[in-house]
């Protein structure tokens, strides 16, 4: 069972990267943000703290200032003072406005950073959801090969030996492009999009049983490799196995489920005198075929049924 990487980013990176100043200085305790999720907290300072998701980084917009700034002092001393107390990851207040000096006071007595940004509050919101989820998004290490194949990642799958990394250098011969090899970082940076990448100690180097390492970025050029690519298709390669039925019309289909992202897949079964690379490229082809709508297996099916139906028409006749 794939175990998922569960990540959290510091808080002086995600200052660094969204080039936020300080109000407040963050103390030497390092503090990490593990939700790629904002919360702007206008309903706290209504005095609603029911599902308060205080684990989220806390922005103040122009709107959330001007009504708390139009409460009567005592209650907006009683509403932030609760709202601190929640001891939130950090405060950020948005279009560069002034914080009030109560507010500079709580952040002190909870010890909760207090950060300024002279974006507005809509732009610093997209690009800090943006930076998160890049940071944070779920991850997962795998063992395979990805190659790029006339634009669709293959995550090339199977036992150890049966021939993934010769397959791979025999695609990078014919000008496709390697991934990863061995291992695959695979991260999804969206609901329906994985992502896959080497990790960065093995990036571009290749292991061919017998021959030993190689460098394949120093040994084909730039254009034989790529630092990432999208996980469209799963091949599946395996011993052949005379007493399996293999499917022969590709009629049936079949998905590996990667961080719950559902990514259709193939079984090739390997034996002598099979040209694995050509398979792997009508493949790549036939899935972007599928992809802009057109599906031979279908296109065959129909022809049949209406050929039967023809005949049994003229039969009638």
């Amino acid at each position: 069972m794939e175990q998922q990487i569960e990540k959290q980013v510091l808080l002086s990176q995600v200052q660094k990267a969204l080039e936020l100043t300080q109000v407040y200085p963050m103390q030497d305790r390092p503090i990490t943000i593990a939700s790629a999720e904002l919360s702007r907290p206008g309903l706290q300072f209504s005095g609603y703290f029911d599902f308060f998701a205080r684990e989220r980084m806390q922005i103040i917009g122009k709107a959330e200032m001007t009504y708390y700034l139009q409460l009567d002092m005592q209650v907006r001393q009683e509403r932030l003072e609760r709202y601190f107390s929640f001891r939130p990851p950090c405060v950020i207040i948005s279009r560069g406005m002034d914080c009030p000096a109560e507010m500079v006071a709580l952040a002190q007595k909870y010890d909760v950073p207090l950060l300024r940004t002279q974006w507005v509050t809509t732009r610093f919101s997209g690009a800090a959801m943006i930076y998160l989820n890049a940071q944070l998004a779920p991850s997962v290490q795998r063992p395979g090969v990805l190659i790029d194949v006339h634009g669709v990642g293959i995550l090339l799958t199977g036992e150890s030996g049966i021939g993934k990394s010769e397959s791979a250098l025999e695609m990078v011969k014919r000008g496709h492009r390697l991934v990863a090899d061995d291992v695959v970082d695979i991260t999804r940076v969206s609901e329906q999009r994985l992502v896959g990448q080497a990790p960065a100690a093995v990036r571009y180097f290749m292991e061919i049983r017998g021959v030993g390492l190689i460098d394949v970025r120093s040994m084909y050029g730039i254009s034989a490799i790529s630092p990432s690519k999208s996980i469209d298709l799963n091949i599946h390669l395996e011993l052949w196995n005379q007493d399996t039925v293999y499917d022969r019309l590709g009629t049936k289909e079949e998905f590996t489920d990667i961080l719950g992202v559902h990514i259709p897949r193939l079984t090739i079964p390997v034996r002598p005198g099979r040209n694995l690379a050509i398979t792997i490229e009508v493949a790549a082809r036939n899935h972007s075929m599928k992809a802009m709508g057109y599906n031979a297996a279908k296109e065959f099916e129909q022809r049949l049924t209406e050929r039967i139906a023809a005949n049994a028409a003229a039969m009638q006749i």
